[in-house]
């Protein structure tokens, strides 16, 4: 698969759509940057929803600095991105959905990702329209949104995509999962706002509820 650049999408103009996320979402990437970061001896304690303040050298009790957190997370994506685990009933819950809706793949990560992310969304069941992406994703879902007539849901685990989808594009359905069970607690949540899920079981029919599909 190869990424697509908005303007170049591709979108059914009648069709349901859903905007999905990949990070805690599609992958479980907080166990496989964890095994990452301790093949280069750093060890992860997760006590917080961050990433690199779980981050600690063995033995120390000050998390690591932004600066050599931001070395590990962009060398993760260039040499070890490929070794993460797909969240449980994801693909066979878009398989079904996609269907009847068009799917598309919106990623937050770095440039050099792009290899890595597209080889391994392929691998795992995942072969959807992808957009790499950065910073907040409300316009991107608003543009994508506003050239279907269908209904238009969106997945993601951060609170602050989910509100920048809601501002952006009100009428976009947003649904939040947070896979790595170890973080649950910690992450900023608005269930009211942002329906709150847990695993792909409960999401799969709230999704296709949200883009006029039933329950069939």
């Amino acid at each position: 698969m190869q990424p697509t650049a908005l303007e170049d999408l591709a979108i059914r103009p009648s069709a349901p759509l859903l905007i999905v996320d990949v990070d805690e979402v599609l992958a479980h990437f907080m166990a496989g940057f964890e095994r990452f970061i301790g093949r280069q001896g750093f060890e992860m304690r997760i006590d917080r929803f961050a990433l690199f303040q779980n981050i600690y050298r063995p033995g120390e009790g000050e998390h690591l600095d932004f600066e050599t957190g931001k070395v590990l997370f962009d060398a993760f994506f260039r040499d070890g991105a490929d070794d993460l685990d797909p969240v449980e009933g994801a693909a066979d819950a878009l398989a079904s959905l996609s269907q009847r809706a068009g799917v598309v793949i919106l990623t937050n990560a770095p440039a050099h990702a792009l290899e890595s992310r597209t080889g391994w969304l392929g691998k795992h069941g995942f072969d959807y329209p992808m957009i790499l992406h950065s910073g907040l994703k409300g316009p991107a879902i608003a543009a994508m949104a506003a050239r279907t007539t269908g209904k238009a849901a969106f997945i993601d685990d951060l609170l602050h995509n989910l509100d920048s989808a809601a501002a952006d594009a009100p009428a976009v359905a947003r649904f939040q999962i947070i896979a790595d069970q170890r973080l649950r607690p910690f992450a900023p949540t608005v269930p009211d706002k942002h329906p709150l899920h847990e695993e792909w079981a409960t999401l799969g029919p709230a999704l296709r509820n949200a883009i006029g599909l039933g329950n069939v």
